[in-house]
C-alpha cells in the first residue's frame, strides 16, 4: 500500500478518476434506496451522481491528453491515509434520510481535501489548475444536499418526506416497542402479585416477576420477528423489530418487579403499585403521542386492562 505522498501525477489522476466513479455509484445507490419513500431527495442524489460523472469525464480527458489511454487501477483502499468509505451505507435498506445527507456532506468535504492536497503536489500547470477547480467545486458542494434541497424540496415535498420518516419510525420502533411495553407491563402483573399475596415473600415474588419478564420478553421478541419480514409492510428488519419488542417487554415487567427487592412486604407492594401507575401513564402517553389516540381514551383502555389483570393476580394470590 502506497502513501499518498509517494504518488505521481499519473497515479493521482487515476485515483481521482476511480474515486469520482465510485462516488457517483454511491450517490446512485442512495437515490435508489430513497426513491420509494423520498422521491424529491432521490432526485437530489441523482443530480449529485451526474455531477460526479462530469468530474470524472473532465479528469479522464485531461489524463488521456497527458498519459494516453492506459489507466492504471488504483483505488482508495490502495492508498494509505486516503479517504475510505468503510461503511457501505448505500447498501442499507431502509435508508435513513438524515444519515444519508450527512454522509454525502462528509464525502464532499473529504474529496475537497484530497483535491487540495493533490493540487499542491502537482507539477504540471494544467493538472494543478483542474485539481484546484475540482477542489473548489467539491468545497462548494460540502452542503450540496442542503443547497439542492432548497431548490428541489418544496415546503410540501419536505413536509411529505418528514411525515414519511415519522411514519416509518412509528412502524419500525414505536409500534413494536409499545406492544412490548404493554405486554410486559400488563401480562406480568397477574403472576407477580399472585405470588406476592400467596407467599408474602418479597424474594420469591421477585424471582417470579423476573422469570415472567424474561419469558415474556423472549416470547414477544420471537412473535414480533416472525410476524412478517417487513418487505411489504415497511416495518423494517425482523431482527430489529423483535429486539425492540423483546427488550421493551422485559423492561415493562421488570419495572414493577424490582421493588420486590425491598425486604419489607408492604413497602415493596406500595412501591410496585406506584411503578405500575407510572408504566400505565407512560403507555397512555405514547399511544396518544405516536398513535394519535385521544389521551383520555388511551388512558381508559390501558388502565382498564391493567386493573383487571392486577385484580386477577391479587384474587388468585389470596385464594
Amino acid at each position: 500500500m502506497k502513501r499518498f505522498a509517494e504518488l505521481g501525477e499519473q497515479e493521482i489522476l487515476a485515483l481521482a478518476i476511480s474515486s469520482e466513479e465510485e462516488d457517483s455509484r454511491i450517490y446512485r445507490g442512495f437515490a435508489e434506496g430513497l426513491r420509494d419513500h423520498y422521491t424529491a431527495s432521490a432526485q437530489i442524489f441523482d443530480e449529485m451522481a451526474d455531477e460526479e460523472v462530469q468530474h470524472r469525464t473532465m479528469l479522464f480527458d485531461l489524463y488521456r491528453s497527458k498519459f494516453g489511454n492506459y489507466l492504471p487501477l488504483i483505488r482508495r483502499q490502495d492508498v494509505k491515509g486516503f479517504v475510505q468509505h468503510t461503511k457501505p451505507l448505500w447498501l442499507v435498506r431502509p435508508l435513513g434520510l438524515e444519515e444519508v445527507r450527512k454522509y454525502a456532506e462528509t464525502m464532499e468535504y473529504e474529496t475537497a481535501r484530497f483535491y487540495h492536497k493533490a493540487a499542491q503536489s502537482a507539477r504540471d500547470a494544467s493538472v494543478r489548475e483542474l485539481l484546484d477547480r475540482l477542489a473548489e467545486a467539491e468545497g462548494d458542494h460540502q452542503n450540496v444536499a442542503h443547497k439542492l434541497g432548497k431548490r428541489i424540496l418544496s415546503n410540501t415535498a419536505r413536509a411529505n418526506e418528514d411525515e414519511t420518516a415519522r411514519r416509518m419510525f412509528v412502524l419500525q420502533y414505536v409500534q413494536p416497542g409499545l406492544a412490548g411495553l404493554m405486554d410486559g407491563s400488563v401480562s406480568t402483573l397477574a403472576p407477580l402479585f399472585a405470588a406476592a399475596f400467596a407467599t408474602h415473600n418479597t424474594w420469591q415474588s421477585f424471582l417470579v416477576g423476573l422469570a415472567a419478564s424474561a419469558g415474556a420478553g423472549i416470547s414477544m421478541a420471537f412473535a414480533e420477528a416472525l410476524s412478517d419480514d417487513g418487505s411489504l409492510t415497511g416495518r423494517g428488519a425482523p431482527v430489529l423489530r423483535g429486539t425492540v419488542c423483546g427488550v421493551m417487554t422485559s423492561i415493562g415487567g421488570l419495572g414493577h418487579t424490582v421493588p420486590f427487592l425491598i425486604p419489607g412486604f408492604s413497602m415493596a407492594v406500595v412501591v410496585a403499585v406506584c411503578v405500575v401507575v407510572l408504566e400505565l401513564a407512560a403507555i397512555s402517553y405514547i399511544r396518544h403521542r405516536f398513535m394519535d389516540t385521544p389521551l383520555l381514551s388511551a388512558a381508559f383502555q390501558v388502565v382498564v386492562g391493567g386493573v383487571l389483570v392486577f385484580i386477577a393476580g391479587i384474587l388468585i394470590g389470596i385464594s
